[in-house]
């Protein structure tokens, strides 16, 4: 009747001096680099907007949510445009400006296991640490990430 799935696919996204590792099916594409226009009077982390397929959609630096300084814009950044989990968007995705290409990994129990040596507060836009093998990436926490967004979104308008 119900099968336990057993492995799954993710990306590992580098970000500064990390990398957060997402679900396959929460990124809807990869983009290359293009500036955001910028939102007048939006926090720094919120880089601004840009056209995608149709639709215009913000553009965060997952380093600026976390209080780090913004990384300026290399050959190898690209933006990683994620499906919505909630309605708080309007365009139904965002995006997150990355320092490289993300990595395609097959993800299961014995490879993937928590990392209790890092901590991370409540309202954070991360929601764990991870090790796998030769990696402690990041579990950005993607419903935080919009609230935040559609929150500046609304004061922008």
């Amino acid at each position: 009747m119900s099968e336990l799935i057993e492995e799954l696919y993710g990306l590992l996204i580098p970000v500064a001096d990390e990398r957060l590792l997402v679900p396959r099916a929460c990124v809807a594409e990869v983009i290359a680099w293009s500036a955001p226009q910028a939102m007048p009077g939006a926090p720094a982390w919120y880089l601004g907007t840009i056209g995608w397929n149709g639709r215009t959609i913000p553009v965060v630096s997952f380093e600026g949510t976390l209080g780090q300084g913004i990384p300026e814009a290399t050959g190898r950044t690209r933006i990683v445009v994620f499906h919505c989990l909630a309605d708080r968007l309007t365009a139904g995705n965002f995006g997150i400006v990355t320092q490289g290409f993300p990595q395609l990994v097959r993800l299961n129990e014995e490879v993937v296991k928590p990392d209790p040596r890092r901590t991370f507060q409540t309202e954070s836009p991360i929601l764990c640490g991870l090790r796998m093998v030769n990696e402690t990436p990041l579990v950005p926490d993607l419903e935080y990430l919009e609230r935040l967004i559609a929150d500046e979104t609304s004061v922008g308008s």
